[in-house]
């Protein structure tokens, strides 16, 4: 509750005052939040001297309060409040300072403390490594904000559906602790949402087992999706490649992209990928370049076509993956390329 009106208010003297001690560079804080500088209180010093207690040095300090300028707004006890909470996953002083200057923002907000620390409590019992909460902490942070019965909800229904869907109790908790480090933000949504998207499936002819299957694949993110654009994007899948709804079913499984993008991603892709001079009988076969994005394609085409390969004659799956992926599939094409038909000193390889 600090007031952002910056008219006819003067900065704070003694807050520049601090500010200039610890050599941070004031027209930063000017270009960012101004709004700081014009409050009645602020503790520049106590701050400072929690961080240096934790083990920064005076670069480091200027660079926190830099980035994020509203932590000197926080009172002494909610900073060593937090301290305390973010120590609980970090296994040391030194990694905690280095994760304030790296997220001082996600550190610095302190409104959900008791949330927060019930929540970090909830995940360790759960059996998440305090490595992935520490990296919840620091780049999914909004999950901590939630009451921690609304993440235990949606836990339970994540674990009630595998159950219904003929996963194993043995198997449940090891499938759970991965969807969750794969993609924290599962706990943003509802219950109830969850329970759609699955029935949608369900309604669609992929058994039980099918529904599993890709619940693994798309890492989480079929939970924050909606029925609606989902039957969008199968219906743009089954009219451009042609085929019956078990054809799809098998596409969808094959690339559940075509589930997840929704209908003017896939025809941007689908549109750059045809204008390379790539047939839709080429996409349909290897429907996982769907999954990158234009730039990625051409890039990787380009490359290909400087060894004299042809990718419209052709099949597709040179493209595929990862980026390290690729580059094992092109370290191998070079290497064939240049390879001389015959070594006289060589063993002579049948194969070959």
């Amino acid at each position: 509750s600090y007031t952002t009106d910056t008219k006819s208010r003067e900065e704070n003297k003694q807050t520049l005052e601090n500010l200039y001690s610890l050599s941070v560079d004031i027209t930063k804080i000017r270009r960012l939040k101004e709004w700081v500088l014009l409050q009645d209180v602020a503790y520049v010093k106590e701050i400072a001297g929690i961080l240096q207690e934790i083990g920064a040095d005076e670069t480091t300090v200027a660079n926190i309060i830099e980035r994020c300028p509203e932590a000197i707004l926080h009172t002494p006890e909610e900073i060593n409040s937090q301290r305390a909470l973010w120590q609980l996953v970090c296994q040391n002083e030194k990694q905690l300072i280095k994760l304030i200057e790296q997220f001082p923002e996600s550190f610095f907000t302190t409104e959900y403390q008791q949330n927060q620390k019930a929540n970090i409590l909830f995940f360790q019992e759960l059996g998440l490594k305090n490595n992935i909460i520490t990296r919840f902490l620091t780049s999914a942070p909004n999950i901590f904000y939630n009451p921690v019965e609304k993440n235990k909800n949606v836990i339970e229904t994540l674990q009630r559906n595998y159950l219904n869907l003929g996963g194993s109790e043995a198997n449940m908790k090891i499938w759970i602790l991965k969807l969750l480090s794969q993609n924290p933000f599962i706990l943003l949504n509802t219950s109830t949402a969850i329970q759609d998207n699955l029935e949608f499936l369900q309604k669609n002819d992929f058994t039980d087992q099918e529904v599993l299957q890709l619940l693994s694949k798309l890492k989480g993110f079929i939970f924050q999706l909606n029925s609606t654009t989902m039957q969008k994007s199968m219906l743009f899948s089954k009219n451009i490649f042609k085929c019956s709804d078990q054809e799809l079913k098998q596409l969808v499984l094959k690339c559940p992209a075509l589930l997840y993008y929704s209908v003017p991603v896939l025809e941007e892709r689908l549109e750059g990928l045809l204008k390379e001079g790539i047939s839709i009988a080429q996409i349909r076969e290897t429907p996982m370049v769907l999954e990158l994005t234009t730039q990625i394609i051409q890039y990787r085409i380009k490359k290909l076509s400087a060894l004299g390969y042809d990718i419209k004659s052709g099949n597709l799956e040179s493209l595929n993956g990862t980026k390290k992926d690729f580059e094992v599939t092109y370290g191998k094409i070079q290497s064939k390329k240049e390879r001389p038909i015959f070594n006289p000193v060589a063993p002579l390889h049948i194969e070959d």
